[in-house]
């Protein structure tokens, strides 16, 4: 079996150790714009160049480096009739919740107050939280929607849900389909994006849907950049509609130097790490999906081509 690996970093040869150790009757190479006549059964990749899919011509499957896939997507040349699978988690669900918790009660705690007050070197605290007051909506439940969800909830805060179909999670309202959008964006004081990137959810964070959130709204946007309408966010941050933002996903990364995003006193912002894909249990997963479609078995994570995910 061939697997050809594709991975737009320095340094590939840690992950194609991984998956060679992880499937160890597989031959696991690197491509190469040079490599045009090596065929592979299976290609396992992030962001990949046209080139990959013009020489490989005997794919049985792509096998996307994370859960969002829209970088995949977007390749002119993808093989139609060709599955594409994402990973399903991978470690990626637990971090992502993490990293939301954190963004959630840094801003409903006033930690950032604190932080400043430190500088300023005053001792003042802040009054008491009530959690009631700060409805929390996640957009976005799949595998690790459904577990930022579940963990905010955890804490305390009214959650709410959104999503396309219908879903059931524990100590979460949910909202589904798009007639239901407004009344969820209604409903929520902190929104958290967790959706996949598609040509539907382009823009989703703009001024019309960010306007209808309770008064002194907060953003968290752990999803992809495209997502939000960047002027649309500083407007509505200047004219005091919006308390503030936690961005972890840029239009353009890494963010340029002279962006408007980089002094804003209402913006918090990380080198989009909210969730790093992890390399081991990542292999150990395609591995095992590989072994199921030789066997001729389904597999879960396979792309709807029509939805974009």
């Amino acid at each position: 079996m061939e697997i050809v690996f594709h991975l737009p970093v320095k340094n590939a040869e840690p992950w194609i150790h991984a998956m060679a150790a992880a499937l160890p009757e597989a031959r696991v190479w690197p491509w190469t714009s040079a490599q045009t006549t090596r065929q592979a059964e299976y290609a396992v990749v992030w962001a990949p160049p046209p080139e990959l899919f013009t020489a490989q011509r005997r794919l049985k499957a792509v096998f996307n480096i994370g859960a969002g896939v829209d970088g995949v997507m977007a390749v002119p040349n993808l093989p139609k009739g060709v599955p594409v699978v994402r990973l399903n988690d991978a470690g990626m669900a637990s971090q992502m919740a993490e990293y939301v918790c954190h963004a959630l009660i840094r801003h409903t705690r006033g930690f950032d107050v604190y932080d400043a007050q430190q500088h300023a070197r005053q001792w003042k605290k802040c009054p008491p939280v009530d959690r009631g007051m700060f409805p929390v909506g996640v957009m976005g439940l799949g595998s690790i929607g459904a577990k930022v969800a579940e963990a905010v909830s955890s804490f305390g805060y009214p959650t709410f849900g959104w999503a396309l179909s219908p879903k059931s999670l524990r100590g979460v309202s949910v909202f589904s389909g798009h007639d239901r959008l407004d009344e969820f964006l209604h409903a929520v004081r902190v929104l958290v994006c967790v959706l996949p990137l598609t040509p539907m959810t382009e823009g989703i964070l703009n001024a019309a849907n960010l306007s209808k959130l309770k008064p002194q709204g907060y953003l968290i946007n752990v999803a992809r950049g495209g997502h939000l309408v960047e002027e649309d966010l500083l407007a509505l941050l200047d004219d005091g509609t919006l308390a503030g933002a936690t961005l972890d996903v840029m239009r353009e990364e890494p963010l340029p130097a002279g962006h408007p995003f980089w002094g804003h006193p209402k913006i918090t912002m990380t080198p989009h790490i909210s969730a790093i894909t992890l390399r081991e249990q990542s292999a150990t997963q395609i591995a095992e999906k590989i072994r199921a479609l030789e066997r001729g078995e389904a597999v879960n994570g396979v792309v709807d081509f029509e939805r974009g995910y």
